[in-house]
């Protein structure tokens, strides 16, 4: 005969089985948390392990369990990452997610990633290095007075340019810059930027591999052209994200990290353009180049989005909706009369769609333009833009002809070397040590319009007299002091551009930052002086 349980007996049963079940979840929790701990405790040896006594008590009162360090670190998708640890195989599809999601939260992975774009930063600069190069760029077919004539070398000789010519090729890459630097931007608070960074690197990749097989002068310039297309890609997105990832103390020497990367990458292109260019062909510089960049090209499109301050995440319903009802409201105010859903819903499906599209290009032209409007009456990053403007007009005349100067002016042997050694080196050490002092001082948009007043004062003066010098050695010794002092303006500059603004502006702020200073300095300074050069001296450089 079956005895049946009273009510009493019941409820006491299930008590216990609730009692058993949170007991367990909390004990699978607690070990969760006492993994993740374990470098805590390593770092502080003076605290005893707990016993397995003291674990068993733990268990038998859930009420004594000891709460985390940090508790607001355990979130539910970090638990959930570190369950997939312990699951086999790991790499299932939910885990893959979780496990990306947890590598990408690290300091390492951060770190990581700044190399990344170093990498990438410091190859665009190798390519505007080796054009200017004697050994790529090379030099037109001379005859002498009595009919014996030097036959020309380079991209100059093969397609016999002009110094103007020649002077385009270098600046031509502006084109694709300013076209496409405006579109990255605004395309970044709604697509994912890694995605952006890989179509604007695979354009990149492919352009510097058609430079290769140019025939004629308008094939190597519509090649240049299309190259500044992968600098806008990623230069008004990558100095964001450092600064929102950087140790407080060290956002300066980080942004330095990665602008150092400018002129060192133009110094390796000079010695990497000479060198392929005397030993090989000028042709193979290019292949060399494009072949380099093609992993990272490859890498923008398989890894996790990046997600910057002042943006809301990307493919979130929030964003989504906010974008949908602005876009709405432009429509019904534009019409003058209010557009619902359910109206919108007895509409043709051809009709709607194309009213959308319509009103969500408008809607992110009339973003940009207020966004360009805020940036214009912004009159900290006015000044600072202006001032980087005149700075890369005097640099970028200079990365082009000074290779050409001291060779005939102090008939260097190795001139691609010689510059390219030398800048290298200071900038290097004057890029990093701008961001350390400026670090130092306390980094303020006041004490780095201080550093960049008195760093460009005298640096300009030591490269004036650098010139004016007649002495092999006093010229790289004035002209050492002088690259020092100007490159330490390189984190300063862009630390006033992402400061000066609110954090949604900082792409946009970067991206016209840099075709402010290529379209009205370094651009058009290598013509310029080609051809008051040609005017000057008839003869060729």
């Amino acid at each position: 005969m079956e005895i049946q349980d009273s009510p009493k007996n019941i409820n006491s049963k299930s008590l216990e089985t609730n009692r058993t079940r949170t007991f367990e979840k909390q004990g699978e929790v607690s070990k969760l948390r006492s993994s993740d701990h374990n470098e805590e405790e390593k770092e502080k040896p003076d605290r005893k392990p707990p016993s397995s006594g003291s674990s068993e008590m733990a268990m038998r009162t859930p009420t004594l369990v000891e709460p985390p360090t940090n508790p607001s670190w355990f979130t539910p998708k970090r638990l959930r990452a570190l369950r997939c640890l312990s699951q086999v195989p790991v790499f299932t599809p939910p885990c893959v997610y979780e496990l990306r999601f947890r590598f990408w939260k690290t300091r390492d992975a951060i770190g990581l990633l700044l190399i990344i774009f170093c990498v990438i930063n410091m190859l665009n600069y190798v390519d505007r290095g080796a054009i200017a190069s004697n050994g790529v760029n090379g030099s037109r077919e001379v005859c002498n007075a009595s009919g014996v004539c030097t036959s020309g070398t380079g991209i100059q000789g093969n397609f016999d340019l002009n110094n103007f010519e020649d002077g385009v090729l270098s600046s031509a890459f502006m084109v694709g810059l300013l076209i496409a630097s405006p579109i990255f931007a605004s395309l970044a608070k709604s697509i994912n930027p890694f995605r952006l960074i890989g179509v604007g690197l695979s354009v990149w990749t492919l352009a510097t591999a058609g430079c290769g097989v140019s025939f004629s002068f308008s094939s190597i310039a519509t090649c240049r052209m299309l190259v500044g297309v992968g600098e806008a890609s990623f230069i008004s997105l990558a100095a964001p994200f450092i600064d929102d990832n950087a140790p407080v103390a060290q956002k300066t020497v980080w942004l330095a990290m990665f602008y150092m990367c400018i002129p060192t990458g133009v110094a390796l292109g000079y010695v990497y353009g000479g060198f392929v260019g005397n030993h090989f062909n000028w042709r193979y510089a290019f292949w060399g180049e494009a072949l380099l960049m093609f992993p990272f090209a490859v890498l923008g499109f398989v890894m996790k989005p990046l997600q910057l301050k002042g943006f809301t995440p990307v493919g979130s319903k929030k964003a989504t909706s906010v974008v949908t009802a602005d876009a709405v409201s432009e429509v019904s105010n534009m019409n003058g009369s209010t557009v619902g859903d359910e109206d919108l819903s007895h509409q043709p499906d051809n009709k709607a769609s194309k009213s959308s599209n319509a009103s969500g290009v408008w809607f992110q032209f009339s973003r940009f333009l207020e966004d360009m409007k805020a940036l214009h009456s912004d009159k900290v990053y006015v000044i600072n833009v202006l001032g980087y403007v005149a700075y890369n007009f005097v640099i970028g005349a200079y990365s082009y002809w000074g290779p050409k100067a001291g060779y005939n002016i102090y008939h260097m042997e190795s001139a691609d070397m010689m510059f390219g050694g030398i800048t290298i080196l200071c900038g290097l050490l004057g890029t990093l040590a701008g961001g350390f002092i400026l670090d130092r001082m306390s980094a303020t948009i006041s004490n780095a319009f201080k550093l960049l007043s008195g760093a460009t004062f005298l640096g300009a003066v030591a490269c004036f007299i650098a010139f004016c010098t007649r002495s092999l050695y006093g010229f790289i010794v004035l002209f050492s002091v002088g690259e020092l002092l100007v490159f330490a303006t390189q984190a300063p500059v862009n630390f006033v551009c992402l400061h000066c603004v609110k954090p949604s502006l900082r792409p946009l702020s970067m991206a016209m930052s840099t075709v402010s200073i290529h379209i009205f300095g370094d651009v058009p300074s290598s013509p310029l002086v080609g051809v008051l050069q040609v005017r000057t001296f008839p003869a060729p450089f």
